[in-house]
């Protein structure tokens, strides 16, 4: 079976990557800091948002660990998921009784999911480079 040869993501790619990463991530803090809640909320908020980057990050490492082979134990592959899972079920009880308008919800619902899907393709990406630069090129 003939393997793969890592390739090196576009330069487009890796900076639409990392532009979408701060501006979900942006939009959703500069929303919280101009948000009229407690300060408990906005910490809750903050909280799952870190939370949810973290275990996006987890999910696409244990995963593509897997794929290259690479051991990973049931419980961190599971636990991976467990916590994004979490994380998408605390933002949704949160927004879903929160005393915000639907705009504003769907706001931070939007902002989270953004920052969660760039936070994935950035570790891609860093990955894939790390990877394309261990393989000798041809010449």
């Amino acid at each position: 079976m003939e393997q793969k040869q890592p390739q090196k993501p576009s330069a487009a790619f890796i900076g639409a990557s990392w532009t979408a990463l701060i501006v979900g991530i942006s939009a959703f803090l500069i929303g919280l800091w101009n948000a009229e809640m407690e300060l408990n909320e906005k910490g809750y908020y903050f909280t799952v948002l870190m939370y949810g980057l973290f275990s996006a990050i987890s999910v696409q490492k244990v995963v593509r660990d897997q794929l290259e082979g690479i051991p990973v134990t049931n419980i961190y592959y599971g636990l991976a998921w467990f916590s994004t899972i979490l994380a998408i079920l605390l933002l949704t009880v949160g927004l879903w009784n929160a005393e915000l308008t639907k705009s504003e919800k769907g706001f931070y619902a939007m902002s989270f999911v953004l920052s969660m899907f760039s936070a994935i393709t950035v570790q891609k990406n860093t990955r894939d480079m790390n990877a394309a630069k261990t393989v000798e090129p041809e010449i």
